[in-house]
This record gives structure tokens, sequence and C-alpha cells, in this order.
């Protein structure tokens, strides 16, 4: 009895776990489209701080919005990352530049202007791309980065951040009425500008059909070895 109720019960998992990512799949692939046709719908204005709740903002993320206002370059952060499969001149280890944008009502968005090497972290290595005064942003609205067991914490006391939270920056400077979400900056781009902007990537990784595939295949493989089992222990007790 014993082996028959653990093979059901890791029989009942295996399928879990299998429909699990087919639902996963689903999931992915909606975004997929979502994500391509929002990119492709011509700019917005960026609603104010009455829409900025997540039931809102989800339903623009990968669209374009334009943003007028000012960027505050001494709440400036770089953001650690590798870059592969760069649009622009400069990839591998480096930077996302992310600037406080504050608008005419005294609100912010943050905008990631884009990527900088290494050796081009401090903003007096790229004086020419620290814009002042009133200008216009185009950016891909993009939710806060989500992080796993293998992301370190950001510790905004050592400069040292890992991920793109607005949140987080917010604390960090004590700013209020600060969006809940970024624009990833889409500006004409210049060889060798700094930072570097339009690295925003709308390709998604999506293996669920393969993961489903492979859980399916176990479930199949252990109620094989059950039924020889079982079958040999009928015989025996036969």
């Amino acid at each position: 009895m014993l082996p028959g109720a653990l093979s059901l019960l890791a029989l009942a998992v295996l399928i879990s776990l299998g429909n699990w990512q087919m639902q996963r799949l689903a999931w992915k692939e909606d975004l997929i489209a979502r994500a391509s046709e929002r990119a492709k719908l011509p700019p917005a204005h960026l609603p104010g701080p009455d829409r900025w709740s997540e039931a809102h903002w989800r339903q623009a993320e990968y669209r374009t919005f334009a943003a007028a206002g000012r960027f505050r370059h001494d709440y400036e952060v770089q953001v650690y990352t590798v870059l592969s499969d760069a649009k622009g001149t400069y990839s591998g280890a480096g930077y996302w530049v992310l600037t406080p944008l504050e608008l005419a009502d005294r609100s912010y968005v943050i905008v990631n202007r884009g990527f900088v090497p290494l050796d081009r972290k401090s903003p007096a290595t790229r004086k020419d791309g620290q814009i002042e005064g009133e200008t216009s942003v185009l950016g891909l609205l993009r939710a806060p980065e989500e992080t796993n067991y293998f992301t370190p914490a950001n510790d905004p006391a050592k400069g040292a951040w890992y991920s793109r939270k607005p949140e987080e920056i917010a604390r960090a400077f004590n700013l209020k009425n600060v969006a809940p979400f970024l624009l990833d900056a889409t500006v004409s781009y210049q060889a060798g500008q700094l930072p570097q902007p339009n690295e925003t990537k709308l390709t998604f990784t999506n293996n669920h059909l393969g993961y489903a595939l492979t859980w399916y295949g176990l479930a199949c493989t252990l109620a094989g070895v059950f039924f020889v089992f079982a079958r040999q222990r009928l015989k025996a007790g036969g």
C-alpha cells in the first residue's frame, strides 16, 4: 500500500507542476503579444498621479509615453548590469543610469536614461549627457525590476544598486509622489552617446513548454515504473 500511495502522491505533484508550467506558458505568450502590440502604439502623454495605481499602469506597460520636466541629476543612481546584444556602441558590464524627472506638479518619474560602461559610472566622465533645464522625454513604461534569491539587495548608503526599483530610490532620497514605474528612454542615438539609450529588450525567454514536457515526461516514467512494479508484485503473489 505504501509504495502505491507514495507513487500516486508523486504522480499528482509531477502533473501539477506540468499544469503550472502550461499556465505560465499561456501567461508568457500573452505578455509577449501585449508588449509587442503596445510598443507599436503612438506615444501617449504620461498620466498623472491619480492614475498611478498598479491596476492602471499595468495596462500600459511597454507603451511609449511622453513626459516633460527637469532631470534631478543630484538624485541619479547607477544600477549594475551586464548588457548583451547591445544596439549601441557599448556592452558588457556596466550600469543603467536612473535619474528622477521632476514634473510640473512636483511629482517624479524615474527615467532609465541608458547604459554606461564601468569606467563611465561617474557623471563627471559624461558631462555632455547630463541634460540641464526643461526637457522632453519619450520612454517605454516599465514595471519595477523583479529580483530573485541571487540578486543582491540595494545598498543606497554605499551607492550600490543592483535592481531598478523606484520605491527604493524614492526612499533613499526622501522623494515624495514618485511614480511606481519607470520610463526606459527611447531617443535618437548617436554613436558613442552616453548614457546609451534604446536598450530595452522586447524579447523574452520562454522555456515553459519544455519545462512542462519534462514534468509530464517524468510523470509518465513514474507511471510506467509503478505499473511494472505492481505487475511483478501481483505475479509474485499469484
